[in-house]
């Protein structure tokens, strides 16, 4: 199982680099016009893009989205590279899931990160589903202690989990073990999708169970299923293609979720792909914004390439700020009157 689990990482990889269609490019914040100000009465300098999140300032609404994590030379690479431009440009970082580091303790390096990042919001991420194979409070515990992480993904992936050849499909009664997780550990929960989207209901029972924080991971962007398509294909499974656009839209997803602005907070992720679309998503509702792949491959290269991309966001976020006349991100949020229409 150890060597399975570690290796399905590199797959996952590979598989994202050998087909771009993995990215579903759903460009469904394109349909979502805003209002241009000719005169937007501020210096673009001017312009505050900093927000608090988790008890820490961050530069501009960024988070670094779950990617990778185990026992192998590129995977370290990429997590170390992201945790020190995440350092470097004051903005959060989620790590890929941390199951890995139970089943082979050589990975628990990959997640070792603190150093790099000693002061920006780090995540650490364990699948939720795993409460039903055996994780409990303790498992949790050691993946944020390991990282020293501001809080933890507890991650939902049905779709992920169904169509991969050895996935953990038993979702029952996971409301009240999820509960009992935010009960103890000693740092907040999140729950988070994968990619297709949280409903209504989602957000509800997780509520319910003592959630506050939601990334709404919807679809447009990365398509683990169509991932996972790519380790079965040679048996003929289809399914995972079958499944690859489904779920919610990530801005269909942010106004769903408008109705419980006032008993959590909400992140959105799943096809974002510039600083105009964080932007979007802003008005819409999101707290916070986080981008996967634009990351993957400037972490495999060095910190700077990471650092980069980083800061060309930045510039785009803050300049969509400056032509729409919003001085700092509180007068963008949930902001309704700026949007002209949509499509």
């Amino acid at each position: 199982m150890s060597d399975q689990t570690n290796d399905r990482k590199i797959e996952h990889i590979r598989a994202i680099e050998s087909d771009s269609l993995t990215d579903r490019d759903g460009r469904f914040f394109d349909q979502i016009h805003l209002s241009h100000r000719g005169l937007p009465e501020l210096a673009l300098e001017q312009i505050d893009t900093s927000l608090e999140f988790l008890g820490k300032r961050l530069s501009f609404p960024l988070l670094i989205s779950s990617m990778t994590g185990g026992d192998h030379p590129l995977i370290k690479t990429i997590n170390r590279n992201l945790a020190e431009a995440a350092e470097r440009t004051g903005v959060a970082l989620a790590v890929g899931s941390q199951r890995v580091m139970f089943t082979q303790p050589s990975a628990r390096e990959s997640f070792d990160l603190r150093s790099y990042a000693p002061n920006t919001v780090l995540l650490g991420n364990i699948g939720a589903v795993q409460l039903n194979y055996g994780f409990s409070l303790d498992q949790c515990q050691q993946a944020v202690d390991l990282l020293e992480a501001d809080g933890l993904y507890l991650h939902l992936n049905p779709l992920q989990e169904a169509v991969q050849p050895e996935g953990d499909t038993d979702f029952s009664g996971l409301k009240e073990k999820i509960a009992s997780i935010a009960a103890g550990l000693n740092k907040p929960v999140l729950l988070k999708e994968v990619g297709s989207g949280l409903s209504p209901a989602d957000i509800e029972m997780g509520i319910a169970a003592g959630i506050r924080w939601f990334d709404l991971a919807g679809s447009g962007g990365t398509s683990w299923s169509r991932i996972e398509h790519h380790r079965s294909e040679k048996s003929g499974d289809d399914l995972g293609l079958c499944f690859q656009d489904w779920g919610i839209p990530t801005p269909q997803a942010l106004k769903l979720a408008q109705p419980y602005q006032n008993s959590a907070g909400f992140i959105a992720s799943g096809g974002l792909r510039d600083g105009i679309d964080m932007v979007k998503s802003v008005i819409l509702g999101a707290s916070l914004c986080g981008m996967a792949a634009p990351f993957l491959k400037p972490a495999m290269d060095s910190a700077d390439s990471v650092v980069r991309v980083i800061e060309q966001r930045r510039r785009e976020f803050t300049t969509a700020m400056f032509l729409l006349g919003m001085p700092d991100v509180n007068s963008l949020f949930m902001n309704r009157a700026l949007i002209l229409g949509e499509r």
